[in-house]
């Protein structure tokens, strides 16, 4: 059903900053990107930006810039700190601009994060996830660093931005200074509350002096550190309206540190969990606050902002997914928001791993430039997408887009693919989203769909198209294991569908991506119909958060878990079970299932399965396990019968997504992959 703009009143309300008029409550937070390392960069962050800008965003922050060497997260990571480098800036702001948002660069100091040869911080504590320790900052360095922030922000004002975020959380350099986790500090800069604050607050107060009441000065606020030697949230408290007195016009907030060992934006973590912390800091002072993390669609921030726990609400992914995010809900058409799905892995995953970000939901994000280049159809064509899992729903929706005429085939009785055995994972009902968007873009394009409809080569024949692609997905891999017909044996497919239920004790074979989803659906509540207050609470008990005004950082004991089912997870490779998950997500799928009691072994071999169990051999000994049921998740393969038979035939198609490559269900490149067929049409 469309949803009205009424729907949405304090969300798309105008806001009062300082001397600025925000058009709406929306913030695009902080990403990096890694846009700034490619050909073409600043042609690439003035597309990027002028995009989310266009789509009705009201104010944008910038990946973090360093104020000085020390400071930057890693030696390619950008520093700003002389004029001419604010100079090749300026088109940035000028596309925000000629779309009617605002645009604040982030100022980012990463203290002991940083990686580079000689990290800095309030003291030589080391990092957890830093192999290079810090060298304490003296007075004089100190000073020289607040004069640092300072010239950065007078050259943010030179590069024509509105004004600066002051990154204070997540860990970093000023966050550092604020706790006793990292600073023992005995002098004006260490010991009492106020002299670990005071760094913060002179950054503050001097920015505002410096560049005057115009200039739009917003502090990042770690709302709650996840962290042992955390701040107590009397301290935040303080800390804020210590920060509003030096001349803040906005309190953004951060939840965690990068060291915590509790998800905070993965997909595990419920929607809004942590809004308890920013509505904490809201109280506390009269300037806005700002509401972030697992907020990703406009009902969910209205609800937030209407409650009066912020004022404002930040959400970075769900701008890479859909730049349009605010001008659609504005005009009543947020069923077709493309939500994200919190699955990290085009984003952090990528950053992770040195390399530009992107959106699995939206493969144009940060690459619009490419995009751009491309030609446009010169011709309507009659296209046949055979198969609607991830790739073919991609392709059929971008071609349909485009203005090509385009029917989609489905074997099976609806759309989805392998998706559906993803949503059936609990912590993964965001596919649901990424499902409804399929559908309602399926529908608005005039896309003829026919599921339940198995395709032959006659079909495609008279149909008479002038492009045929195949995308019908995989099959799972069924190993030659003596007994692998037992009744006790299960695909996933089987598992996750529902059909077939397992035991109380079971082995899966495959520690791969679908293996631990598997584990989490075998052990793991599904909270989709819960209610989302339920879904917070249960969360925040499995990882032990304390909502509460008592802990210090913001934690208190987990209770021991009392899983209903032992499961086993096995693998072939030696290697150890996991290592191909998500950088940023498969710690916390690890940490989750070990706090299950599931046992993980590598390196075995499979005997046979019969009624005493599964039988293999590790590290040269042979052991049964009594297990009820067993789980294969070894791997798939390619379902490209069809297309064999066309090129058989002499008739030529195009192949996607698992139909193409089978070695890791990866949506990721499903979608990217259909995404840009369709454009070279």
């Amino acid at each position: 059903m469309t949803v009205t703009a009424t729907a949405y009143p304090t969300l798309l309300s105008p806001l009062k900053v300082g001397t600025h008029t925000l058009r709406n409550r929306a913030i695009m937070g902080s990403m990096h990107t890694r846009l700034e390392l490619l050909d073409r960069a600043i042609e690439r962050q003035v597309a990027f930006y002028a995009e989310r800008a266009k789509g009705g965003v009201a104010l944008i922050i910038t990946g973090g810039f360093s104020p000085n060497l020390d400071g930057r997260i890693d030696e390619d990571a950008p520093a700003l700190m002389d004029a001419a480098h604010a100079a090749e800036l300026r088109p940035i702001t000028d596309a925000v601009h000629a779309h009617g948002a605002k645009i604040l660069l982030q100022i980012l100091h990463a203290g002991r994060y940083a990686k580079v040869p000689q990290p800095v911080g309030a003291s030589t504590i080391p990092s957890p996830i830093n192999k290079r320790g810090p060298r304490a900052l003296d007075d004089a360095e100190i000073e020289a660093t607040i004069d640092d922030f300072v010239r950065c922000a007078e050259l943010a004002a030179e590069a024509g931005f509105d004004g600066v975020e002051i990154m204070g959380s997540e860990g970093y350099l000023l966050n550092q200074f604020a706790v006793t986790r990292t600073n023992d500090r005995t002098d004006r800069w260490g010991g009492s509350v106020e002299n670990r604050h005071r760094l913060a607050v002179e950054v503050v107060r001097r920015t505002r002096e410096r560049l005057g009441p115009a200039f739009l000065t917003m502090y990042r606020l770690s709302a709650i550190d996840l962290v042992e030697g955390g701040a107590p949230p009397a301290e935040i408290a303080t800390l804020a309206r210590s920060i509003e007195a030096a001349g803040a016009d906005i309190l953004n907030t951060g939840i965690g540190w990068h060291e915590a060992r509790i998800p905070t934006i993965a997909y595990v973590v419920p929607r809004a969990a942590f809004r308890f912390a920013p509505a904490r800091v809201q109280r506390a002072v009269a300037i806005p606050v700002v509401a972030s993390n697992r907020i990703n669609t406009p009902e969910l921030a209205e609800e937030i902002l209407a409650s009066g726990d912020a004022a404002m609400v930040s959400m970075a992914r769900p701008f890479l997914a859909d730049p349009a995010f605010m001008q659609k809900a504005a005009e009543g058409r947020a069923d077709q928001i493309n939500t994200c799905i919190a699955c990290n892995q085009a984003c952090l995953d990528y950053i992770f791993t040195d390399r530009p970000a992107t959106c699995l939901v939206n493969p144009q994000a940060g690459r619009e430039l490419e995009f751009a280049s491309l030609p446009a159809p010169t011709a309507k064509r009659r296209v046949a997408v055979v198969g609607a899992g991830a790739a073919g729903m991609a392709c059929a929706v971008a071609a349909a887009e485009r203005g090509h005429e385009v029917t989609l085939f489905e074997a099976e009785d609806d759309i989805g693919g392998q998706l559906n055995w993803a949503r059936a994972v609990p912590g993964k009902q965001e596919f649901d989203e990424l499902m409804r968007y399929f559908r309602r873009r399926l529908d608005l394009f005039g896309v003829e769909l026919r599921v339940g409809t198995a395709v032959d080569l006659d079909t495609l024949r008279d149909g008479d198209y002038d492009r045929v692609v195949i995308s019908t997905g995989v099959r799972p891999r069924m190993p030659a294991i003596d007994g692998i017909d037992h009744p006790s044996v299960i695909s996933y497919p089987e598992l996750l569908s529902g059909r077939i239920e397992a035991g109380r004790r079971v082995a899966v074979i495959g520690a791969g991506g679908i293996g631990f989803d598997v584990a989490e659906y075998l052990l793991h509540e599904d909270t989709r119909e819960a209610p989302l207050d339920d879904a917070v609470r249960l969360f925040q008990d499995e990882w032990g958060v304390d909502p509460s005004d008592s802990s210090a950082g913001g934690l208190r004991p987990a209770p021991a878990a009392a899983p209903h089912r032992e499961v086993t997870l096995l693998q072939r490779k030696p290697d150890k079970p996991g290592r191909t998950l998500g950088v940023s997500t498969g710690w916390a799928l690890k940490l989750g299932l070990a706090r299950q009691q599931v046992r993980m072994l590598s390196g075995c071999h499979y005997d046979r399965i019969d009624d005493a169990g599964l039988h293999l051999t590790h590290n040269g000994e042979p052991q049964t396990l009594a297990v009820d049921s067993v789980i294969v998740c070894a791997g798939q393969e390619s379902e490209r019968s069809l297309f064999d038979a066309l090129r058989a035939a002499g008739i030529e198609a195009d192949l996607i997504g698992g139909a193409d490559l089978a070695e890791e269900l990866d949506a990721l490149r499903a979608i990217d992959q259909g995404t840009r067929l369709a454009w070279s049409l």
